[in-house]
């Protein structure tokens, strides 16, 4: 095999493609016809089938071409179908079609993979879910981000709008760790069965870790999740959801108490959010939207609103996702920012294999 193996040509290769602004700055695989047609062979999907159009730019992507990223990504053929059913969750949370990918905000997809695929293919869902070391996590959301450069032409300094960007534009999938977790997991709580492998998908902006490990009182636990999921640096329009993706050790203290994901849910509902008064100091109160900043509030607005009302981040406790990923060694867990988008929260899509 390592006589057979030729690290010139790869070098030279990727040269090619780093010329061509079909990478995303780290080297990829190059898409043999042999190797594509492996792929196509995962689904029985046709080549030509149009998987989603972006009218405003007159773009579309194929299985084809879906393929073909995930190719450069450096996917394995059977993590195909996980690829295509990611890419529709992300149509279906409908990010795409309001303008995200290109926006000033600089979001990415977060992907979420439930259900047996994560096993079967070695998707990570314990320790550094967020981090490296596990192809299938890396690849599978790399592949979605080069789809979106590649394939709809949204690259950094051209369509792509970007201020600063996240890390998560390179890759950001995790699986959630069912296997520890003390409540019933994502995809069956969004109405699937418990074998049925499920990929959920939302826009996001920043994840923020919560480290807690100085205390046993359940209340103490979530008002730190609260206090970092409605922090006002990331109030740009009134807010209406929040993900949760919380370490085993938080999500069993919080079980072992009598909580349910619910009552998860209906804590942080309850209790996110601002007094005007806290808003005014960082130049975001207002009157019916007190975070909006497209003008200055009125004086007839700014007399309308006292210092002491109460404007919550939440519009419900439906609004809150909760996933349980990463190890069952520590106090943490990450609070996850949202991109609005007032479609569909999450998007969904089954996996589906030949």
């Amino acid at each position: 095999m390592a006589a057979a193996m030729d690290p010139e040509a790869a070098f030279t290769a990727n040269e090619y493609y780093f010329e061509q602004g079909w990478a995303d700055g780290l080297p990829v695989i190059p898409p043999t016809p042999e190797r594509l047609q492996a792929f196509l062979a995962t689904t029985d999907r046709a080549p030509d089938e149009v998987l989603w159009r972006m009218e405003a730019l007159g773009r579309e992507c194929t299985v084809e071409l879906a393929a073909i990223n995930a190719i450069l990504a450096g996917c394995r053929p059977e993590y195909f179908p996980v690829v295509l059913a990611a890419f529709e969750a992300v149509v279906d949370e409908g990010a795409p079609a309001i303008g995200a990918w290109q926006s000033t905000t600089g979001g990415a997809p977060m992907l979420i993979v439930n259900g047996p695929v994560r096993q079967k293919l070695g998707f990570n869902a314990r320790g550094n879910v967020f981090g490296p070391g596990f192809r299938a996590n890396a690849t599978v959301g790399r592949a979605i981000r080069l789809i979106i450069a590649n394939v709809f032409g949204l690259k950094p300094h051209e369509l792509d709008q970007a201020t600063q960007g996240t890390p998560g534009r390179y890759t950001l999938c995790i699986a959630e760790n069912e296997e520890e977790s003390p409540w019933e997991p994502l995809h069956v709580q969004l109405g699937y069965r418990p074998e049925d492998s499920v990929v959920s998908a939302l826009h996001i902006r920043s994840c923020d870790f919560v480290d807690n490990r100085h205390t046993e009182d359940p209340e103490a636990i979530l008002f730190d999740l609260v206090d970092t999921v409605c922090r006002t640096g990331v109030l740009v329009r009134p807010q209406q959801w929040a993900i949760l993706v919380m370490g085993p050790e938080h999500a069993q203290q919080l079980a072992r108490r009598g909580y349910s994901k619910r009552d998860v849910q209906q804590y942080v509902y309850e209790h996110a959010g601002h007094r005007v008064a806290e808003l005014a100091k960082v130049g975001k109160d207002g009157i019916e939207e007190p975070i909006r900043f497209t003008r200055p509030a009125t004086p007839e607005e700014q007399a309308a609103t006292a210092p002491d009302t109460w404007r919550p981040y939440l519009a419900s406790p439906d609004h809150v996702l909760v996933v349980v990923a990463g190890a069952n060694n520590g106090g943490v867990s990450t609070v996850v920012q949202p991109f609005s988008n007032r479609r569909k929260f999450p998007g969904t899509a089954l996996v589906q294999s030949r």
